[in-house]
């Protein structure tokens, strides 16, 4: 089977990308991915071996965009959606794997013009604009949120799996507030810093780079030692030697801890896209999986609320709700569907 997959703009969509290739080349298919000059994508993407091609187009984001500049973007996605359907063909392309994000709405709309199977996965528990319009159009739509998707889970890396454990006592905990940092994480972290010290739990901390020197800064004035980080690549193994993480709610970090089995308190990027943070975040906390809680000025009161709750069976119930090879699934739907298609 040759396959597309396209899509990007940030982290969370790429890492999926990343997933199905990794997955679709494991049974011997080959692919193509096609994304944006704009976003992450050619960081992620430009000199990788995993696929046979890659092709950057030039697009950006419609949604925010005004006026003019709105119609100088429609007319980028007019232009890709062309190139596109070049590329496809010159592939003999089976079918799209869309990962979402802007980069995605050239191949999608020319694999639909095409009738070639267009599947789309959303990494998120609010639809993106482009997946909800490409939806009705998709042979599949997978979401780890959604009750009728016929795929449960979300693809995460398998040293997730393999190093899962139950949590059954708080002695460390990582805060974590993405690659970027996160101002909020950072001073909810140093406010409690001293009562999680006294309780001789201790702290790994991914501040970020921006914000590194300050949080050092009041580390040291607190005359507490920890494990500080600007930026890591080590996050992996910090997270399966966690007990319990405090952490922003991207989708992929979610997914991650859930898979690991690691609980955790949520503070949601209040200025997601839809707010999507939110919604991913809530969709744990219902299941009784974990907590979620807004900033605010009494979030040191929340958290420390949840110090003496039980970790074992959170943990247990994560690990339980974590799916296996969910990226190999996919691609055996896609080539099952396909396979269906010809009969």
């Amino acid at each position: 089977m040759k396959l597309c997959i396209t899509g990007g703009g940030t982290g969370g969509h790429l890492m999926i990308a990343e997933a199905l290739v990794i997955a679709a080349k494991k049974d011997g298919h080959e692919v193509i991915f096609v994304g944006s000059t704009k976003g992450q994508d050619k960081k992620y993407f430009e000199n990788s071996t995993l696929f046979s091609e890659v092709y950057f187009l030039q697009t950006t984001g419609v949604v925010n965009q005004k006026g003019v500049g709105k119609i100088k973007a429609l007319f980028k996605v007019f232009s890709a959606f062309i190139k596109s359907r070049t590329i496809l063909k010159e592939h003999s392309i089976d079918a799209v794997y869309s990962v979402g994000g802007f980069s995605a709405a050239p191949a999608s709309l020319a694999s639909i013009s095409m009738r070639m199977p267009l599947f789309i996965h959303e990494q998120n528990a609010v639809k993106g604009r482009l997946n909800s319009l490409l939806k009705p159009y998709a042979k599949r739509f997978i979401s780890a949120y959604d009750e009728d998707s016929p795929i449960k889970g979300y693809p995460v890396k398998d040293v997730f799996y393999k190093s899962a454990r139950v949590r059954q006592n708080l002695k460390t905990i990582i805060f974590l507030g993405g690659s970027h940092g996160a101002k909020a994480i950072n001073d909810l972290a140093l406010s409690v810093a001293s009562t999680l010290n006294e309780k001789g739990i201790k702290i790994i901390h991914q501040a970020g780079e921006s914000d590194y020197e300050r949080v050092k800064k009041e580390y040291e004035n607190l005359g507490i030692s920890v494990k500080l980080y600007g930026f890591t690549t080590e996050l992996t193994r910090l997270i399966q030697i966690s007990d319990l993480a405090v952490s922003r709610a991207g989708a992929s970090t979610l997914w991650e801890l859930t898979t690991n089995g690691c609980p955790a308190f949520y503070v949601p990027y209040p200025h997601a896209a839809s707010d999507h943070q939110y919604h991913n975040a809530k969709f744990i906390q219902e299941k009784e999986l974990g907590w979620c809680e807004r900033e605010s000025e009494d979030l040191k009161d929340k958290f420390l609320a949840i110090l003496d709750e039980p970790l074992e069976h959170k943990s247990r119930a994560l690990i339980q709700y974590g799916k296996k090879d969910v990226a190999l699934q996919m691609i055996r739907d896609v080539q099952k569907v396909n396979s269906d298609n010809l009969l």
